[in-house]
């Protein structure tokens, strides 16, 4: 298998240095070219035919979005990660960057730490999302077993609770969705066609750090017609309301008196994310029983996996965006694969998935009435809502 070549793109030698030993080190990749600005970075493209920068934001004569923007007018095939220190303005800036077309995040580990300790952070933090965007299998996550495991422990059952979960529209009261690498760009398009009157309350788990989050929100709420919100503890869960967990804080839900209020808590990781996935979804069932619908868009790793299947054996549907359309086809190939996906969904069509489920034929709501462009999207993907 021929290596995938990564083009380094910072103005500081040090790291330069270092994300090259450490990237170089790794079977299966190969640095190719490293750049100390944009400018220089987009005279060696077509010569190097990079499958992925690492792109740097703050940099002398033409910065990290700069050149991001003109990488994806010219390479759009070429995946993209930030590297940056997460300041305010930094974090505003990978948002930005996020928009416009950039895969990942990542913050430069702090010459604080000595060598040995950017080495380490590089390893845990880069290493993973590099894997996942190159598709290269990370030898530290082995899932095979717990997929397989899943799927054979109480096959018969699982499949038939998700036909049943399949049988039914119009019978939701609230909606889950778990997302990570891709996520604020998908969420966007998923958030941006929810109809204003869709009656029922989201919930959303994105990995992301403290930063970032709270601006997400305010950004996702200029282009959705529902209320998007950082969610805080108490916060009390009403239809036509979007809550994102903060960074840092698993977010679950649980009952106060007549009400279902969030909770925020700083347990452990689960996944190596906080938050996660798992805790929102385990949360669910007890109070909504089967009228969840659980959805997981694109990302890396097999957070949700477990929720998905406390999902399924409650009764509800889980529906997943689909290899084609999702930035890194991990959180959702895996869902799929132990056998909890009721439906895989393009992104272009999620929103209309998931407004057809809540809403339901019943209460006449056509995602396709005067749609020609997503009929024929949903002819040629074999009808995938």
């Amino acid at each position: 298998m021929q290596n995938k070549r990564v083009l380094i793109v910072d103005d500081s030698y040090m790291y330069q240095q270092l994300f090259s030993d450490v990237i170089d080190a790794v079977d299966g990749l190969e640095v190719v070219g490293i750049a100390a600005n944009g400018k220089i970075a987009l005279e060696k493209m077509a010569q190097l035919k990079p499958d992925l920068v690492t792109l740097d934001i703050l940099m002398p004569e033409m910065d990290g979005i700069q050149t991001l923007m003109a990488m994806c007018k010219k390479w759009p095939s070429v995946r993209v990660i930030m590297v940056s220190c997460l300041t305010s303005e930094g974090s505003e800036a990978a948002l930005d960057a996020l928009a416009l077309g950039a895969c990942e995040y990542v913050n430069k580990p702090d010459a604080i730490h000595g060598i040995e300790g950017i080495r380490s952070e590089l390893k845990v933090e880069l290493l993973p999302k590099i894997f996942a965007l190159c598709d290269i299998e990370d030898p530290q996550l082995r899932r095979r077993n717990t997929v397989a495991k899943i799927r054979d422990q109480h096959a018969e059952s699982v499949r038939q609770k998700v036909a049943s979960a399949g049988s039914e529209s119009g019978n939701i009261d609230i909606v889950a969705i778990g997302v990570s690498t891709g996520g604020p760009d998908a969420l966007a398009k998923v958030l941006s066609k929810l109809p204003a009157d869709l009656g029922v309350p989201i919930v959303i788990v994105q990995h992301m750090p403290p930063q970032f989050t709270g601006k997400l929100a305010k950004r996702l709420n200029t282009v959705a017609a529902l209320d998007v919100v950082e969610a805080k503890a108490g916060d009390k869960l009403v239809a036509g309301k979007v809550f994102i967990a903060p960074g840092d804080y698993h977010m679950v839900l649980h009952q106060l008196h007549s009400d279902v209020v969030i909770g925020l808590n700083q347990d452990a990781p689960e996944n190596s994310c906080r938050p996660s996935v798992d805790p929102l979804f385990r949360s669910i069932p007890a109070l909504f029983g089967s009228k969840c619908l659980g959805v997981i868009l694109t990302g890396m790793g097999g957070d949700g996996l477990f929720g998905c299947e406390v999902l399924v054996k409650a009764g509800c549907p889980v529906i997943v965006q689909d290899e084609h359309t999702s930035v890194v086809w991990g959180m959702p190939r895996l869902v799929v694969e132990a056998g909890l996906a009721l439906r895989q969904v393009p992104i272009e069509l999620m929103a209309d998935a998931i407004a057809q489920r809540v809403v339901g034929p019943a209460r006449g709501y056509d995602p396709l009435a005067g749609n020609v462009a997503v009929h024929e999207s949903m002819r040629r993907s074999g009808g995938a809502v």
